[in-house]
């Protein structure tokens, strides 16, 4: 090889900038691609259709009011009133048609419980004599017929609708159906909201825990056949004083008390000391809960009392005096004048005394809450307004009744033998004394 110099060796290649590369603009990207042939044809093809379609709209208007239908000329009335009346022919074949098609439909029978039910109501004596087995079984016959009508009628209204026709309504000839019950919807099922509502019932309503169970059959066993006062052989022991009746009332309503407070109300405690009265009671609901238990307590305490109030009231009915209790009563002359000892007025009184000590009895007894966390709460045992209202207003009327015939002795000696006592008599002799008369006088 040669190694002369040459151009190429003399002279290096000029070295070329590198090309800028830049990120080209949406409008720029928009330039470039811009064609003005296809831009004018765009236009061009917009303006064809849009004149295309005007001359459509044209067209089309100008057939329509060429070829417009003749209005419909009005049918006579009596075609009008044929193609009705077929119409409701119509109606009222598929109608009957379908009546008798449900009506054919086998219907649930009665059950024989309940026609014995029936027969439980009636009394002994329509059952028996003669024919009366026949006669029952007629009955019974008829019951089911009308209860398979019914039952016919009822499934037909809910199948179908009855066309509003009236000659339908003159072939039927049926008396029209009971409205049904407003309220009930069975569209749904209920099964859900049944054990829901059940459940939540269960949880809030205390009056079916056991132990309200529990405390009931304690009321029964003390009170089923107890009386506070019970005055029912007063009769036997021979007529009493006012005094003797109440000091009685008042000793028996104490020891029936501290019966109760000894037997009953320390079963009730001992039952509520163990763990188990609680069982299932949440927290939260232990105010709720003792707040029932006393409701409970409260309503057999009253029970008692006005059950003791009404056996009382019923001694002195005037129809059966043989309870009434005897009273002692004197017959007194005082300073010229007589009258009974006791008053009828202090009778009366002691008699009323009885209804208010039988008022106050049980009223000191604690509630359960109270009795366990030391309070001072008591039971609600007083006796309502209306029983003592109507104890003594019944009371009073049989007073007046059985002392009508005390009265009337009283009224008839006054008159007989009232002047001998009053004065009367002594200014009688005093006068007669006065007037010296002679004895010439009475012969």
């Amino acid at each position: 090889t040669s190694n002369k110099p040459t151009l190429r060796t003399l002279f290096h290649p000029a070295a070329l900038p590198p090309p800028v590369l830049s990120e080209t603009s949406p409008s720029q990207k928009k330039l470039l691609a811009y064609h003005r042939g296809k831009k004018q044809q765009e236009i061009i093809n917009q303006l064809l259709i849009a004149r295309a379609l005007e001359a459509y709209y044209i067209t089309v208007d100008e057939t329509d009011k060429r070829d417009a239908a003749p209005p419909i000329t009005e049918l006579p009335s009596t075609v009008r009133k044929y193609f009705f009346i077929k119409q409701n022919f119509c109606f009222q074949a598929d109608y009957l048609f379908l009546k008798k098609c449900v009506q054919s439909n086998p219907v649930v029978p009665i059950q024989q419980q309940w026609l014995r039910s029936m027969l439980t109501m009636v009394p002994q004596s329509l059952m028996e004599g003669k024919d009366r087995q026949l006669l029952t079984e007629d009955l019974l016959k008829e019951i089911v017929r009308d209860y398979e009508k019914s039952m016919q009628r009822c499934v037909l209204r809910r199948a179908l609708i009855k066309p509003d026709i009236k000659e339908l309504d003159k072939l039927e000839e049926e008396a029209p159906l009971p409205l049904l019950p407003l309220g009930l919807d069975f569209s749904s099922t209920w099964r859900n909201n049944y054990i829901k509502a059940k459940i939540q019932i269960t949880s809030t309503l205390h009056v079916l825990h056991p132990t309200m169970k529990t405390l009931l059959d304690f009321g029964y066993t003390a009170f089923f056949n107890f009386l506070v006062v019970d005055f029912s052989r007063s009769r036997l022991k021979g007529p009493v004083d006012c005094k003797s009746f109440k000091n009685d009332a008042s000793l028996s309503c104490s020891k029936a008390e501290d019966e109760i407070m000894s037997t009953w109300y320390q079963r009730v405690i001992g039952l509520f000391t163990q763990s188990e009265a609680l069982d299932g009671v949440k927290l939260d609901q232990l105010e709720s809960f003792y707040n029932c238990v006393a409701v409970l307590l409260s309503n057999q305490l009253k029970e008692l009392l006005q059950r003791t109030t009404a056996f009382f009231v019923k001694l002195f009915d005037p129809e059966d005096r043989s309870h009434l209790p005897l009273f002692k009563m004197d017959l007194t002359f005082d300073e010229n004048r007589m009258e009974f000892y006791p008053s009828l007025q202090d009778f009366e009184e002691a008699i009323l005394f009885v209804v208010d000590c039988i008022g106050q009895t049980l009223q000191n007894a604690q509630t359960i809450h109270a009795w366990l966390t030391g309070g001072t709460a008591t039971l609600d045992a007083e006796l309502p307004a209306h029983t003592v209202q109507w104890a003594k207003s019944t009371l009073k009327k049989s007073i007046t009744d059985n002392l009508e015939g005390p009265k009337e002795h009283f009224k008839g000696y006054v008159e007989n033998y009232g002047w001998l006592v009053d004065g009367t008599a002594e200014e009688r002799i005093n006068r007669f004394v006065a007037e010296q008369p002679s004895f010439d006088e009475y012969t």
